[in-house]
């Protein structure tokens, strides 16, 4: 029996000069792409001014892979968004065990935001949407650029 996939989707605002975010989650059925489920999921189009889709990490949870995107801008930036917490970081704790056993949801979120602060300068791709939410993006580009969850940013 293979696992289940699920695709989790890390929504980002900005909210009175904070980064923020919430996260929706759906397991991936047979036939659709990760991709389209995140899209689908975030409520992102083509019409969305600096809209932003970008796979940033995955994981084993219970029994599902669950594969995490980071989008924005969030198209509900609901009540329940939550501030960043731009430290919060997952490892494993040993060179043979790089997963760790719990992943939390803050830590997933200051991954995906600081792998995004990397991309905007890394990525002509994600550089080209940067000037079309300025406020979001000076906040993610204020932040210390990282390719993998468990680099301790300098100065943090």
């Amino acid at each position: 029996m293979s696992p289940t996939v699920v695709v989790e989707v890390v929504l980002l605002s900005e909210r009175n000069g904070r980064l923020c975010y919430r996260d929706l989650r759906e397991p991936l059925v047979d036939g659709v792409h990760p991709d389209d489920l995140a899209r689908r999921l975030a409520g992102l189009t083509l019409c969305v001014p600096g809209a932003l889709l970008h796979s940033t990490s995955w994981r084993v949870d219970q029994a599902s892979v669950v594969l995490t995107y980071a989008a924005l801008p969030d198209r509900d930036p609901a009540v329940d968004a939550r501030p960043v917490r731009v430290d919060a970081m997952s490892g494993g704790g040993h060179p043979l065990t790089p997963s760790p056993h719990t992943v939390d949801l803050d830590a997933v979120a200051a991954h995906a935001c600081r792998h995004l602060a990397m991309l905007a300068t890394t990525d002509d791709t994600v550089e080209g949407v940067v000037p079309l939410l300025p406020r979001l993006w000076e906040l993610l580009c204020k932040l210390p650029p990282s390719p993998a969850g468990s680099l301790a940013p300098a100065g943090l």
